[in-house]
């Protein structure tokens, strides 16, 4: 007797497709097994039952792949809408290559294999896509191994990532929707045919079949290993020459590299670095930085009444929020914005050209800039990759000095790697969330003018003369304040997040101006010199609402400019020196100019900024290579080709001849690669042994 699974099986025809003729089972309803050697469409028609579906199409799972994911590559491109950066034929082609080598290990894998591993694929790359996405808007930048590093604190970015969700995002995902359950069904019916099939002891070999696979894996492996590095390697001898050489903008690498090329390269240098490099320069690279230093020190160094003058005095220091410059000096429907630091403008020296110089590291990077007069690296943030390498920074110079140090920061001492970049920064004490009563809860933390007073308390009981360093957070991405916050009137901005960014930096102006009120009763005012600035731009690139709310048109450079200038404001314990200041400056220079104004040299020190103090032209250079000496403005090309970049005045804001900014620009570069040699290899530690 036949037992149930042995007389349903042979009720049906069991058909083995392939691309060559094989020897293709039938039965009769007998069950007398027989062959023919003959295609399958000559098995008799009234004898079988074909199987000839989607699930039975040779490879369809791995074309079906191919396409999605070439076509959210494409979505990634449309979304992330960079000048000079579109998917063209040549990325399109890196782009399969680049998708066939991340799967074809999949092609060594029997049908139901394949189904299963593309799927999962297929969610993995969608996820890197999608997190490279909302990294970009935020940070314009994207997602690299230094920034997983720090993946630790992007649970508390909490509604800020929200915010940065857009609906039509879903068209990353109605695919993998629709297809898992065809997976499942792909699963089942491929998994009853196997077993048909081997009851049957159909077909070829096993091994006949795993070294087919093994052949067509191999055979896919070098094809995307061509349609991807060939590409990229004529890019790279002709246009995009020199694009792996030095520390470029990631946007550039990925213009030459597509987005999974980029992180395939991320994976190779991170791993080149820490993994398989003993972190050594050459002798001749290192003498070049230890050079370029000495060329610095022996600048022509200019003097005037405001060196030394404060010596002695307190530094309170606030680095505020993505606090930008355009907005001082507005109003609103008639109310000024920030009517408290207009005040203290008017009592202050006020720097209305300085730029922000972060790069993916945002807070961290301008702290780190601003007491370091060093640039942020390209990838990451230094208090995360580089927190116990040696650097001259304003603390411990001042500690050395007699002074007391402290930071304040009302949250969590982990994040950004503070606590342990603090203890090698030579702060005293780190007062962070633990130390604050948390009696005005608002945003990430506490109100910033809760925060303002209890700092100030601190200060009370601290040995003069100190160092304070301030950190806000109330004016923190998304902006959104509780109602009985916010008590400015946006009018048409309510609602949007530049309206709710209004609201939040007329709060903070609010709060430091109960802060001057307490330091002038308390009696820090008259023997403390205050340094305001903003820590980097706020993200929000909306032109329209900017234009709107300025009330004029603005061009490409005024919307950069405006992006990446943010208040340095400076007051004077005397109160002298009142004034607006238009020379360029940037936050690497803070430290050598507070320095300046105490009387401490800095021509012992690895430094790279100017002193805002004194005359004269001074060159700012930006993470992404743009640069200014207040007459040129130089704007690279997200290619990283110089000839794509545009030159301008920067007094007039026209554009000029390219070849006009050739200088400045050539200078931007080297300044970057010698900084970033300076943090990874560890120099300044090096030097000093050998001094």
């Amino acid at each position: 007797m036949l037992t149930e699974v042995e007389s349903e099986f042979f009720t049906f025809i069991i058909v083995k497709v392939s691309v060559d003729r094989y020897e293709l089972p039938f039965c009769s309803k007998k069950g007398a097994v027989s062959t023919m050697n003959t295609p399958y469409q000559t098995a008799p028609r009234a004898k079988r039952v074909p199987l000839h579906t989607l699930f039975r199409i040779r490879y369809v799972e791995c074309i079906l792949f191919i396409a999605l994911i070439l076509y959210k590559l494409f979505l990634f491109d449309q979304f992330m809408d960079v000048p000079l950066v579109q998917m063209d034929r040549w990325d399109y082609i890196i782009g399969v290559g680049s998708i066939l080598l991340c799967s074809f290990w999949v092609w060594l894998l029997p049908p139901r294999g394949r189904w299963i591993s593309v799927f999962i694929l297929n969610v993995l790359l969608t996820s890197v896509f999608y997190a490279d996405l909302v990294y970009y808007r935020y940070f314009q930048d994207f997602i690299s191994i230094p920034v997983l590093m720090q993946a630790g604190q992007v649970s508390s970015l909490g509604h800020s990532i929200a915010s940065l969700l857009f609906w039509k995002d879903i068209l990353f995902f109605i695919d993998i929707v629709l297809l898992l359950p065809l997976t499942i069904a792909a699963w089942i019916v491929l998994g009853k045919e196997k077993a048909l099939m081997r009851m049957a002891r159909t077909g070829r070999s096993r091994i006949q079949k795993f070294i087919t696979r093994v052949v067509m894996s191999a055979i896919i492996f070098g094809l995307g290993a061509g349609l991807t590095f060939l590409p990229i390697q004529h890019a790279t001898n002709t246009w995009a020459k020199g694009i792996f050489v030095g520390n470029w903008w990631n946007v550039s690498l990925y213009n030459v590299t597509g987005l999974i090329g980029f992180h395939g390269y991320d994976i190779n240098r991170y791993a080149s670095e820490n993994w398989f490099s003993s972190q050594t320069l050459s002798a001749e690279d290192e003498a070049e930085v230890k050079q370029w230093f000495t060329a610095k020190h022996n600048e022509p160094q200019v003097t005037n009444e405001l060196f030394g003058a404060y010596k002695g005095k307190n530094i309170i220091v606030i680095q505020a929020e993505a606090f930008q410059n355009f907005m001082i000096n507005q109003k609103i429907n008639g109310i000024e914005v920030t009517p408290h630091l207009n005040q203290f403008v008017r009592e202050s020296m006020y720097f209305n050209n300085y730029y922000h110089q972060t790069g993916q590291g945002r807070t961290s990077d301008a702290d780190f800039s601003s007491h370091t007069s060093l640039h942020p690296l390209p990838t990451g943030s230094v208090f995360i990759r580089y927190p116990n390498h040696a650097y001259d920074v304003l603390p411990q110079i001042l500690k050395d000095k007699g002074y007391s140090t402290g930071v304040y920061h009302a949250y969590d001492a982990s994040f950004w790697n503070r606590y342990n970049m603090y203890n090698q920064m030579g702060y005293d004490r780190f007062y962070s969330k633990k130390d604050f009563t948390i009696d005005e809860p608002l945003g990430w933390s506490l109100g910033d003018a809760s925060f303002f007073r209890q700092s100030l308390d601190y200060m009370k009981q601290t040995k003069e003369p100190f160092y304070s360093f301030l950190i806000t957070l109330s004016s923190h991405h998304p902006y959104e304040l509780p109602a009985s916050k916010q008590v400015l009137d946006v009018g048409k901005f309510k609602g949007t997040i530049f309206g709710d960014y209004l609201e939040s930096v007329h709060y903070v102006d609010e709060a430091f101006g109960q802060m001057v009120e307490q330091m002038k009763a308390d009696g820090l005012w008259e023997n403390t010199i205050i340094a305001f600035y903003g820590d980097h731009d706020n993200s929000i690139r909306d032109k329209s609402a900017m234009e709107q709310f300025l009330g004029t048109s603005i061009s490409d450079l005024k919307f950069e400019q405006l992006m990446n200038q943010v208040p340095m404001i400076v007051h004077f314990p005397d109160g002298k020196h009142a004034g607006t200041i238009d020379r360029v400056g940037g936050q690497l220079d803070m430290t050598p100019s507070l320095l300046y104004l105490l009387g401490i040299p800095t021509d012992s020190y690895y430094m790279m900024g100017n002193n805002l103090f004194t005359e004269g032209d001074k060159l700012v250079v930006l993470r992404t290579g743009a640069v200014t000496d207040g007459q040129y403005y130089y704007m690279p090309a997200a290619d990283g080709i110089f000839e794509n970049g545009t030159c301008y005045d920067a007094k007039t804001g026209d554009k000029t001849d390219v070849a006009g900014c050739r200088s400045i620009a050539d200078q931007a570069k080297k300044q970057l690669e010698m900084s970033d040699k300076v943090i990874t290899y560890d120099l300044i530690r090096r030097f000093r042994e050998k001094a």
